[in-house]
């Protein structure tokens, strides 16, 4: 129900931390209090985190729009999706700040997981595949994400420099 058509729109920063404070609302009514030493404590969000895995809603909304990127990508020129998808605006716009656009925002996704020359990528299937999984893994699109590879690189580096140094 939360994601129904979600890859069809955009999300602020707002509604991102909205929909992941519903998940783990629902997480907790999932899995209940834990009782440890004899008291009944409430999950904290680092322990819904590693039971979830690391994934949320949000990466998971962010691949589902890469996906469908790449079925945009792959139709056919005659389809009225993807002439609404390639179609330029004409006129106007209201005053003020401009509104997000959807293909802003998944090229930003993209860029984030790396990824170059998607219109490319996107005709051949099994590769526009392993994008979308690798966006919606546990470190995909979101910020944490890159915080997460950041840490995992700075360990392994550390991992490294600690076998080099006892040899």
């Amino acid at each position: 129900m939360v994601s129904y058509g979600a890859e069809a729109s955009t999300l602020t920063k707002k509604e991102e931390q909205a929909l992941l404070i519903f998940e783990r609302k629902i997480f907790r009514r999932m899995y209940g209090a834990n009782y440890e030493n004899g008291e009944w404590k409430c999950r904290t969000n680092r322990e819904l985190e590693e039971m979830s895995k690391g994934e949320n809603i949000v990466e998971w909304i962010k691949g589902q729009r890469i996906s469908w990127l790449g079925h945009l990508e792959r139709m056919e020129e005659d389809r009225m999706p993807k002439n609404i998808f390639t179609q330029e605006l004409k006129g106007t716009r209201r005053r003020g700040r401009p509104r997000k656009r959807w293909k802003e925002e998944v090229e930003r996704d993209l860029q984030v997981l790396g990824v170059r020359r998607w219109r490319k990528l996107g005709a051949d299937r099994k590769k526009w595949k392993d994008i979308v999984r690798q966006a919606k893994a546990p470190v995909g699109c979101s910020a944490n994400g890159r915080r997460r590879r950041k840490e995992e690189e700075e360990a392994k580096t550390d991992t490294c420099t600690q076998v080099y140094e006892s040899m």
